[in-house]
């Protein structure tokens, strides 16, 4: 069977097409800059060359078609009918405390699915564009929605509730949610096959280190607490997103600066232009910031400190939650590629068990793999990240 993965952002949509009987990827595709006046497609099918164009695109509609056209070119798709494909997997940023598993598309679920757009007003209206998209393209093909914040629903209330007014958690639904859920899933189960121990015998810390991060402590299989919150912006440093901060510089900020009372605007300074952008003044790219360091940039030094600090002081507080650690999980951007970033973060954690091999570390691959020292009580892991080929299975399994 076929299984195609369909993610929609504010502006894009990404997707991919799977083989399920190997779970190999088959097409993918990426159109950027929907609604302005040039967008850019990039697709490729296995074995062949990425082809890229810039095309005029109004919506998400539009993308939509021609993705599906795409797949269904005779010269150069990947199917020739629609209904090879089995079933359409939709990855769906925030699920707020409706959704803890992933779901099949019905109108009951699209209807309790608007009802989040107020707590991701960014992404949850493109979602639900690809899925109408999807359905008026791929008629009486199942669609399943697979939630990013699913995975953390296993918290207890006293790690996702802020100690707020209780009216506001009762009216408003304000509490931690969690984020990169699919991802924290994913490499959670890849480490219970490489420490050769099934998944409800451990205790793991995984972090997904990209230009957003979030760090999620599994106890047995389950979260029990995520670094990430009510939105993705709580945390540790990041790309440009501040991460933790006292809440009353807010307060603060609203009453000294006439422009940040409008929302949109201190969102964006807290989303946008913060982090390793704000504090370096370079970029919010960590290969950037670690070049500066390496020509003696003070603020960008500043910067990877902080972000790697932050880290840290997450994976210590995790560890005395958990109680002991048998795994510590490096994914995603950084995490994968990032042997200083790594370095920096497990430096002076041998009081916890956590040593690596500095060499092993260093070693450039795209395998999932240890980098802990033999001394190392716990095992930390390299392992590439799949939310597609996770969105895939969850999207086979419900269907």
């Amino acid at each position: 069977m076929k299984a195609l993965v369909v993610n929609c952002g504010s502006s894009s949509v990404k997707y991919a097409l799977f083989e399920m009987d190997e779970e190999q990827k088959i097409a993918w595709g990426l159109i950027e800059r929907i609604g302005l006046p040039e967008a850019y497609y990039k697709r490729q099918i296995i074995n062949a060359e990425e082809k890229k164009e810039v095309i005029k695109v109004k919506n998400h509609t539009e993308a939509i078609e021609l993705v599906i056209e795409e797949l269904l070119d005779r010269k150069a798709g990947s199917i020739t009918d629609i209904n090879e494909i089995a079933v359409v997997g939709h990855r769906i940023v925030h699920g707020g405390d409706k959704f803890s598993k992933s779901v099949l598309v019905t109108e009951e679920v699209k209807k309790d699915l608007k009802n989040c757009f107020s707590i991701a007003p960014l992404h949850t209206p493109a979602h639900y564009a690809g899925i109408v998209a999807v359905e008026k393209m791929l008629p009486g093909i199942p669609s399943v929605l697979v939630f990013d914040t699913a995975f953390h629903q296993t918290m207890p209330d006293y790690a996702y509730m802020y100690a707020l007014p209780y009216e506001f958690y009762e009216k408003d639904h304000i509490r931690r949610y969690g984020f990169h859920g699919t991802s924290h899933n994913y490499v959670s189960q890849r480490a219970a096959k490489m420490l050769g121990k099934p998944l409800n015998k451990l205790n793991l810390i995984t972090a997904h280190l990209g230009n957003g991060s979030s760090i999620t402590a599994i106890e047995k299989g389950r979260v029990v607490d995520t670094s990430m919150g009510f939105t993705p912006l709580q945390g540790v440093v990041m790309g440009t997103r501040c991460g933790d901060i006292d809440s009353a510089i807010i307060a603060y900020l609203l009453d000294k600066y006439s422009q940040y009372k409008k929302g949109s605007v201190l969102n964006d300074l807290l989303n946008k232009k913060s982090g390793l952008a704000g504090i370096s003044g370079i970029s919010g790219d960590m290969r950037a910031i670690i070049q500066a360091v390496g020509e003696g940039n003070k603020r960008a030094e500043l910067a990877f400190n902080m972000l790697t600090y932050s880290i840290k002081k997450y994976i210590g507080a995790y560890y005395g939650i958990l109680n002991g650690v048998d795994g510590l999980v490096f994914t995603a951007g950084i995490g994968e590629n990032s042997a200083p970033v790594r370095e920096s973060v497990c430096k002076n954690l041998s009081v916890l068990g956590i040593e690596i091999d500095i060499k092993k570390n260093s070693e450039c691959s795209d395998e999932e793999r240890f980098i802990s020292a033999k001394k190392s009580k716990v095992k930390v892991m390299i392992i590439p990240t799949n939310e597609e080929l996770m969105i895939a299975r969850e999207s086979k399994r419900v269907c």
